[in-house]
C-alpha cells in the first residue's frame, strides 16, 4: 500500500461519529467472557459470534474499523465468505492485534513487557494479504509500590516503536496502545503522573525511530484512580485529567486518540468520552476502542443461543449509537433506558 494512503486510512478510522471495535481477544481472553455466560469457547462458537457482531445491519454508521485476532481474520461467515471481505464490503476496516501478550519481566517484579516482534516483519505482509489495513500492538504498565520502572516503561516503548516502524513498512497503520492498567488502590493524581511519564517515553521511542505521525493512532487509558480506590471521579473530573495529560504529550500530527474502556463499565466508558469531546478545540479526533464496554451487553443477550441473535445485535447497535452520541459531546445518561 502506498504511503500516501496511510493518514487516509488513520483519518478514516477516526471519522466523526465513528469508532473501533476491539475483537481482538486471545484464547484465554475470550474463553473467560464464554464462561461467564456458560458457552464453551471452541472454534465454531467463537466464529459464529464473530459473525454475529460482524454483520449487523447499518452498524458501518457508527464502527469505523474491527480490530481482529490470528484466529478470526482467517475465519469464514456460513455464506464462506472472509470475515475481513464482509467488513470491508460494509465500509468497515479491517484490522489486527499483532503482539503475542504479555509476559512477565525478568528481575522486574510486578512488571510486563509484551512479546512478538520476532517474525513480525513476515506475519505483516500475511496479515495484509489477507486484508488488514491497520494494526495494534498493547503494552502494560502497572501502578504499584516502586512501579512502573524507567526499564520498563523504556522497554515497553522501544517494542511499540519497533512494532509501529514495521507495521508502517509493510503499508499498514499501526496502533499504538501503551495501557496504564487500573488495577491498585492510586489515586488519580497518580495515573496522571505515571500515563505523562508512559506516553513520554512512548513518543521519545516513536521520534527515534522515525515514525510518521500522520500515519499511526494512539489508543491511551483514561486516567483515572485505580479500581480499589474508594474515591471515583465523575466523567468531568477523568475528562480533564485526561485532556491535561494528553495536550503536554501527544503531538497534534497524530489524527486521533482512541481510547481503551480499561475495565470500566459500558456506562462510564461513554460517559467519559462524551465529556472530553464536550471540550472543543482538541488537536486530534476523540474516539474510542472499546472491547468489553462494546460487548459486554452483547454476551448477556447472546448467551450463545441462535435464538437470541437478534438481540445481540440489537444490544450491539445500542451501544455503538451512544459512543457515535459521546463522539460529539451530545450523549445522556437517560438515554441507557429504554430503546
Amino acid at each position: 500500500m502506498p504511503d500516501s494512503l496511510l493518514p487516509k486510512i488513520a483519518k478514516k478510522l477516526v471519522a466523526p461519529g465513528k469508532g473501533i471495535l476491539a475483537a481482538d481477544e486471545s484464547f484465554p481472553t475470550i474463553e473467560k467472557r464464554f464462561s461467564e455466560i456458560g458457552v464453551e469457547s471452541n472454534e465454531d462458537n467463537r466464529r459464529k459470534y464473530r459473525q454475529l457482531l460482524f454483520m449487523i445491519d447499518k452498524v458501518e454508521e457508527f464502527i469505523s474499523g474491527v480490530i481482529m485476532f490470528d484466529e478470526s481474520i482467517r475465519q469464514k461467515t456460513d455464506e464462506g465468505k472472509l470475515f475481513p471481505e464482509v467488513l470491508s464490503n460494509k465500509g468497515i476496516i479491517p484490522g489486527i492485534k499483532v503482539d503475542m501478550g504479555t509476559k512477565d519481566m525478568a528481575n522486574f517484579p510486578g512488571e510486563k513487557i509484551s512479546e512478538g516482534l520476532d517474525g513480525l516483519r513476515e506475519r505483516l505482509v500475511e496479515y495484509r494479504n489477507l486484508g488488514a489495513k491497520f494494526t495494534k500492538w498493547r503494552a502494560v504498565i502497572t501502578i504499584g509500590e516502586g512501579i512502573p520502572t524507567d526499564t520498563c516503561i523504556n522497554s515497553n516503548s522501544e517494542a511499540l516503536a519497533r512494532f509501529a516502524a514495521l507495521t508502517q513498512e509493510a503499508g499498514l497503520v499501526p496502533i499504538v496502545e501503551p495501557e496504564v492498567i487500573r488495577d491498585g488502590v492510586h489515586d488519580i493524581k497518580k495515573g496522571e503522573e505515571v500515563t505523562y511519564k508512559t506516553l513520554k517515553g512512548v513518543f521519545n521511542a516513536l521520534g527515534k525511530h522515525k515514525i510518521k505521525l500522520d500515519s499511526m493512532l494512539l489508543k491511551p487509558n483514561m486516567v483515572t484512580s485505580g479500581k480499589d480506590n474508594p474515591e471515583k471521579e465523575n466523567p468531568e473530573i477523568v475528562a480533564a485529567a485526561t485532556l491535561r495529560c494528553m495536550r503536554e504529550v501527544v503531538p497534534p500530527e497524530v489524527p486521533g486518540l482512541v481510547f481503551l474502556s480499561g475495565g470500566q463499565t459500558p456506562q462510564e466508558a461513554t460517559a467519559n468520552l462524551n465529556e472530553m469531546n464536550k471540550t472543543k478545540g482538541n488537536p486530534w479526533e476523540i474516539s474510542f476502542s472499546y472491547g468489553r464496554a462494546l460487548q459486554n451487553p452483547v454476551l448477556v443477550a447472546w448467551g450463545g443461543k441462535e435464538e437470541n441473535k437478534e438481540l445481540a445485535q440489537k444490544a450491539f447497535f445500542k451501544r455503538a449509537k451512544l459512543n457515535s452520541l459521546a463522539r460529539d459531546g451530545t450523549y445522556k445518561t437517560d438515554m441507557e433506558v429504554g430503546e
